[in-house]
């Protein structure tokens, strides 16, 4: 009611602002638009006669309009009850003269009826206008609700909004997920070969793996590469706090793909209506619920001869209902995978196209400072370094700006306003110079490659360190290894000052992490190969309200001692290897507190001295 009311005081302004313009221009029509040096009196028009240059006089009631030449040059009024000739002669006129005009007199122009008219319209035009505006709003009400369970997929190509053109070079890597969907894309676009032979293509495609790593932009380059419409719809634009709206708008969203087939109907985010049911929340009417249902039964239904694809994507498999992952409906899940080295690569490559770059760009070293990142990282990444560069006025984006940009991704812009005491300055260095020796001198760490005490982010200081391969597989030795390092800030801080500092909180977090891992998840400690169960990030996932122990008091106390048994192993091997390297630790934590920024091949000199 609120729009309908602003609507219309908005209609009647307007109307009324129009109004105000045709009453002005009418004004303006009908008045007297001569120029001030045309206005004469009578004895001046007299005199004017009298010199012969008048020729022709145009009497309209009492106006009188003299012309020379067919123009108008000047005009005046005259007395309503003397005739024209008396008034001229009695102003001095000869006879001859008047007899020589042209006199021509014309019936006075009347606009009062047309005044008239307008103030009876005027009201009844404005009562019509306000009366059609209010039936429009009512209209357009009664249409969005009959509209309400319409869904409101986009459609690209044929006839919807302009297709991307996205194929499968615009996506780098991923080689097995594209060699995965390519009986699909072989299936739209020539469905009879595969009817013929009796073959059954999967109904609907599963694309799973971590944020950013390109399931929107896969399927599209399915429809792309086919050639076929492509209709997309996000999970949560089913829901509606009406109940029954979901369901019909996932018949709607069918009933339009059928007039389309081939095609491919893609839900993004499936887990936002497809969590398992029966979760002991809400009752047999709950919408989410009716929504999941009414579309296994849409896909229950496709025939052999449907030409409808449907992808769906998401990044929480175990929590969908099972009857969706059942053959018939989402026959083929494929996952995709973070990138690997080759992948970075290419994916740099793609997301830096078009933009201006520096011949001392190498790819291949940024992908190597960049494991872990997913295809939206890197594309973040690119855009960062463009940033960088114009903010620096350069027309050209070189490999700093890119070293630079993945140190801003992963920790944040630098904190140049931040100062430190330099007290504060030099617990940070001796506290990164600890870091980065456990990591040098232990077995299975990854290399240092850059050391610093600028603060970014939330971080005072940080010891960047990357692998020097991918790897999906960790061993015992590594792990632990992995721990002493992130303890040799805390150690190193414990040897020198004798105390510790609160910048060790989040190494101390990710330690612990680690060794509840190794002890409850992994079955690398004296509890033997048992899985314990791991932490879960969320409490309710739509299975169960919360997870049930599967162990005693007893077992759990083990496992506290186990876990702080790993911890304290990890402690005393960092503060074993910093009192071995302790004239090493001082000398690099000088070399930071004087130059704050120690790089990998100065670091790498500084231990074989």
């Amino acid at each position: 009611m609120q729009k309908i009311t602003k609507n219309l005081t908005k209609n009647v302004i307007s109307f009324f602002l129009i109004l105000l313009i045709v009453v002005a221009l009418f004004g303006f029509i009908a008045s007297d638009s001569l120029k001030d040096d045309q206005k004469v009196s009578m004895s001046e028009l007299v005199s004017m006669i009298n010199e012969e240059e008048i020729d022709k006089i145009v009497v309209v009631g009492t106006s009188i309009e003299a012309f020379r030449d067919d123009e108008l040059i000047a005009k005046t009024q005259r007395e309503p009850e003397t005739s024209l000739s008396e008034s001229l002669k009695g102003f001095g006129v000869e006879e001859e003269k008047i007899r020589a005009l042209n006199l021509q007199f014309e019936e006075e122009r009347d606009w009062s009826f047309l005044y008239t008219m307008m103030i009876l319209l005027i009201p009844l035009l404005i009562i019509i206008f306000i009366f059609r505006s209010m039936f429009r709003q009512a209209k357009g009400g009664a249409m969005q609700a009959m509209d309400f369970s319409k869904a409101k997929a986009r459609l690209f190509g044929e006839g919807g909004l302009p297709s991307e053109n996205i194929t499968f070079d615009d996506v780098a890597g991923l080689k097995e997920a594209k060699e995965e969907i390519k009986e699909i894309v072989e299936f739209l676009k020539d469905p009879s070969r595969f009817l013929k032979i009796g073959a059954r293509i999967p109904k609907g495609v599963l694309l799973t793996g971590q944020p950013g790593t390109g399931k929107t932009l896969l399927a599209r380059a399915v429809s792309g590469e086919a050639g076929v419409p492509f209709f997309e719809i996000s999970g949560s634009e089913f829901i509606e706090l009406f109940v029954g709206v979901g369901s019909g708008r996932v018949r709607d969203l069918f009933n339009t793909a059928k007039k389309k087939q081939p095609c491919i109907v893609y839900i993004d985010e499936l887990d936002a209506v497809g969590r398992a049911r029966g979760a002991g929340v809400g009752g047999g009417n709950d919408e989410r619920e009716q929504t999941l249902n009414q579309i296994l039964v849409e896909m229950d239904g496709f025939k052999q001869d449907t030409k409808i694809i449907v992808l769906a994507s998401t990044n929480r498999p175990d929590i969908l209902d099972h009857a969706l992952l059942r053959p018939g409906r989402f026959d083929r899940k494929i996952i995709l995978d973070l990138p690997d080295k080759e992948s970075r690569i290419e994916v740099l490559k793609i997301h830096s196209k078009g933009k201006p770059l520096k011949r001392n760009v190498k790819y291949k070293e940024i992908a190597e400072r960049t494991p872990g990142f997913s295809s939206a990282d890197l594309a973040n990444l690119v855009n960062e370094a463009a940033i960088l560069a114009a903010r620096k006025r350069k027309k050209k984006v070189g490999q700093e700006d890119f070293l630079e940009s993945i140190e801003k991704v992963l920790l944040g812009p630098e904190r140049k306003s931040y100062a430190m005491s330099k007290k504060e300055k030099e617990t940070t260095a001796y506290h990164e110079a600890g870091h980065a020796i456990v990591s040098s001198f232990l077995p299975d760490t990854d290399p240092v490659r850059k050391i610093s005490i600028i603060a970014r982010g939330q971080a005072a200081g940080y010891t960047l360190k990357v692998a020097s391969e991918d790897s999906h597989i960790k061993r015992k030795s590594e792990l632990v290894s992995e721990m002493a390092v992130l303890l040799g800030g805390y150690c190193a801080e414990k040897l020198i000052f004798k105390e510790v500092s609160t910048g060790a909180v989040n190494d101390l977090e990710r330690a612990s992490k680690f060794a509840r891992k190794l002890v409850k998840e992994f079955g690398m400690s004296a509890m033997g190969p048992i899985h314990f169960g791991g932490e879960k990030e969320h409490v309710f996932l739509g299975r169960e309200m919360h997870e049930e122990k599967k162990y005693s008091e007893e077992t759990a106390a083990k496992l506290d001692k186990e876990v702080a048994k790993f911890i304290k192993k990890a402690e005393e091997t960092a503060t074993k290897t910093l009192k071995d390297k302790k004239e090493l630790l001082k000398k690099v934590t000088q070399e930071l507190m004087d130059k704050e920024t120690i790089e990998r091949d100065e670091y790498e000199k500084m231990i074989k001295e």
